[in-house]
């Protein structure tokens, strides 16, 4: 396995990951929670998506939402875990250079779906209150489709130029990144050329997706709040947001880590590397377990379906 760390070479065809530095000596007891939550995420979005398939009650835009978060979900802990686990049990740090930036595309991309996504649900729920009369003919299986197709082409695209710029630039001065996934300002840092207009790119996506995405959703529950406190009685008005409860749990799970780890990157100078990495890999690994809880918990239909399920084989 190659170690070098001099500046001997150009565009190394791979990369070395050191995992946490710092907490080597932790690594394998903090595969233990890592595998443990990946294991479960993968078996609640999974339950989630057969719950949905099986149950034809459940084929209506929400849940279809819901079907795509989970996709999301599974294919963004899936791009860093199996990896992770490879360095934190067998020593495997090398990493081909294709296939860092395909990891660094995959993280990238699937989270500017999986905000777009959070907008589609906002809308829905926008309709379903404020217009339910109507939620049936505006959010047409047609265009939820189209809705998801467009959220999926965003996302695409966004991620693209990022990607197309770090190929092309030059790596002369060492291919050991300090991270235990191909995180994209880990690897733009061991690039010997100027950087300054992939941080420009990267600030002008972070503004537009997770900005513009943020300021739609307010938007939406700003006028679900109007309608909800126009309702008569109190009950009406719990049981109505109760609808949204789930949706803004699941939001909640996804920006706050997300802008704390974006928060400390930028800003904590002085914080612990060991700290970064740990809060970059919570940001992509904690959200895709909490929201199959999240919706199995607190969506009826979804709940009642599984009760079902376990009840039929006598669990």
């Amino acid at each position: 396995m190659s170690n070098s760390n001099t500046t001997d070479f150009t565009n190394p065809s791979t990369f070395i990951l050191l995992g946490i530095p710092g907490l080597e000596m932790a690594h394998i007891w903090i595969s233990i929670p890592f595998c443990t939550i990946y294991v479960l995420a993968v078996l609640g979005n999974f339950t989630i998506l057969f719950i949905v398939k099986i149950e034809l009650s459940l084929h209506g835009p929400m849940y279809y939402f819901l079907c795509m978060l989970a996709v999301t979900d599974l294919v963004l802990s899936t791009s860093i875990l199996p990896k992770t686990l490879s360095i934190f049990w067998f020593n495997s740090r090398e990493i081909d250079f294709s296939a860092c930036l395909t990891q660094m595309y995959f993280i990238h991309c699937f989270s500017s779906m999986e905000s777009g996504i959070f907008v589609a649900m906002a809308f829905d729920r926008y309709v379903a209150i404020c217009d339910p009369l109507r939620h049936s003919t505006i959010l047409t299986n047609p265009v939820v489709a189209k809705i998801i197709l467009a959220v999926v082409l965003r996302g695409s695209m966004l991620s693209l130029p990022s990607l197309l710029l770090v190929r092309q630039w030059q790596y002369c001065r060492t291919n050991i990144i300090p991270h235990s996934y191909c995180e994209h300002i880990a690897v733009v840092k061991l690039a010997c050329t100027d950087i300054r207009i992939s941080s420009y790119y990267s600030l002008s996506v972070a503004f537009l997706v997770t900005g513009l995405d943020g300021f739609f959703i307010t938007i939406s529950y700003i006028q679900i709040l109007r309608v909800i406190f126009r309702l008569p009685t109190k009950d009406a008005r719990l049981k109505t947001f109760g609808t949204c409860i789930s949706h803004l749990c699941a939001i909640l799970t996804f920006y706050i880590p997300k802008f704390f780890s974006s928060l400390t990157h930028r800003f904590g100078h002085n914080v612990p590397l060991h700290f970064f990495i740990l809060s970059a890999n919570v940001y992509l690994l904690v959200p895709p377990f909490l929201h199959p809880l999240i919706y199995g918990l607190r969506t009826k239909e979804i709940r009642d379906r599984l009760l079902q399920l376990f009840t039929h084989k006598g669990v």
